[in-house]
């Protein structure tokens, strides 16, 4: 068994591996550093880097291609095709594009031992600035009020009816469950069996892909990210394209949000990336999504 120090031991050698390299290509001279990973290499990088106009800084524009768990962080493109467009259009200096100072964020893990989703500062890098495909930084949702959230549970529970509800991770699809009379996990994945006039049992806690698989035909709730509006690739990847499929997509999705929620994105489309694009092409389009009791928002859903 690995002990807490022997894992942050190794999280501190991985840091100062990547430090080093960043350091010596950047040393070379380059346009833009392309980096894979999530939230904690994003990190790594901004420590290899520091802050724009810091003093001994040699600036240099970044771009962080999706392939991490949590990517709270605006450094990285919305996909990795979104990434590869970015860099073409950067590199070729067309459109006008511009770099912009964007937030190096990761999950603040005490917030989160308070029941709470929410994400702490680093830093920032710079970027190009490409609409749309590059994303923004994950923002802390405020509560929603009780009647939204009862709302919302009492539209979900009549349209399951008696049936299996798989629920995303997240502050809202939480307090929904507890709606309904469910304590589930803040950053996991739930199965709940539902059947009218009883409360909810729940029959899977933090499950995987093929535990979801094992489980049978259900309905998936879920909740897009605070400001970067992603509803699928992010902080979700147990509901994988077999998930979704099994399910019976778009039929069998429950996208849920408050009215004040969707509002905060302004406009900016619901985003995909669970990897498979003819299941994103699916998936898009316009889907209502749940923002109370008998209340619905028609919105784009986009890769």
């Amino acid at each position: 068994m690995t002990s807490n120090s022997e894992l942050s031991t190794s999280r501190s050698a991985t840091s100062c591996t990547c430090s080093t390299e960043v350091r010596a290509v950047v040393a070379e001279g380059v346009d833009l550093l392309l980096f894979a990973g999530g939230d904690g290499t994003a990190r790594d990088v901004f420590g290899a880097l520091g802050s724009p106009g810091s003093p001994g800084v040699v600036p240099c524009p970044v771009l962080g291609v999706p392939t991490g768990v949590k990517m709270h962080s605006a450094v990285f493109a919305v996909s990795p095709r979104a990434a590869g467009e970015v860099a073409a259009a950067w590199l070729a200096r067309t459109g006008g594009v511009r770099l912009r100072d964007a937030e190096v964020m990761d999950r603040d893990e005490d917030a989160l031992g308070e029941g709470r989703v929410t994400s702490r500062l680093f830093g920032w890098l710079p970027v190009p600035d490409v609409p749309v495909r590059v994303q923004q930084r994950k923002t802390g949702s405020t509560a929603a009020s009780p009647g939204a959230v009862g709302g919302i549970a009492a539209e979900v529970a009549e349209r399951v009816g008696e049936g299996l509800l798989v629920l995303g991770p997240g502050g809202t699809t939480r307090a929904v469950a507890a709606a309904l009379g469910a304590d589930v996990s803040l950053t996991g994945v739930d199965a709940l069996a539902l059947r009218p006039g009883h409360p909810p049992r729940i029959v899977a806690r933090d499950a995987g892909e093929d535990t979801l698989l094992a489980l049978g035909p259900a309905w998936i709730a879920l909740s897009p990210i605070g400001g970067q509006g992603f509803l699928l690739g992010r902080g979700n990847q147990q509901i994988s394209p077999r998930v979704l499929r099994a399910a019976g997509g778009r039929e069998r999705l429950l996208v849920l949000c408050t009215e004040t929620k969707l509002a905060a994105l302004g406009g900016r489309p619901l985003l995909l990336d669970t990897g498979d694009d003819a299941l994103d092409a699916e998936l898009s389009g316009h889907l209502p999504v749940i923002t109370g009791r008998r209340r619905t928002s028609l919105y784009r859903l986009a890769m």
